[in-house]
């Protein structure tokens, strides 16, 4: 067995293990889960330059928001803080990745997205936009400090 590795019952698992299904626009399909590893594997699911979104949205969030608190649900990350509830989630859709902050009508500025629930509001993020990841991370932080969603 010159020149082979051994591969590890753990590294052969995830080398195995089937690649998630995209649903419609390309949206991930993770199992629903608490903590940081399934929301990486959200993440690493997303197609394309939506992975790169993914990153650093999650990245600007924990950043954010030390301590914050990570699921997937529905097929989406949620953030929260514990005992306050979610105030955050993210999702792919075809041409965008959209940021729903539950409590967004609270917010200053306003995210520029409007929902059809009264206090949501949305920011949709496209391949080619600037992100004012300093505006973004504002809203992260006022966000967190809001009470959330109880999901």
């Amino acid at each position: 067995m010159a020149g082979k590795t051994r591969r590890t019952p753990a590294q052969a698992a995830r080398r195995d293990a089937p690649k998630p299904t995209l649903l419609a626009g390309g949206n991930p399909q993770i199992a629903k889960g608490a903590g940081d590893a399934p929301v990486q594997a959200y993440i690493k699911a997303m197609p394309g330059w939506k992975r790169d979104v993914g990153r650093r949205l999650d990245a600007l969030i924990v950043r954010s928001v030390p301590g914050v608190r990570k699921a997937v649900k529905w097929n989406s990350p949620f953030y929260g803080i514990d005992g306050q509830g979610w105030f955050l989630s993210f999702h792919c859709f075809t041409r965008y990745v959209k940021v729903a902050f539950f409590r967004g009508t609270s917010l200053r500025p306003l995210p520029p997205g409007e929902s059809r629930h009264k206090e949501v509001r949305y920011l949709d993020i496209h391949e080619n936009d600037e992100i004012d990841e300093a505006q973004l991370a504002d809203w992260v932080t006022q966000a967190s400090r809001l009470p959330g969603e109880r999901m």
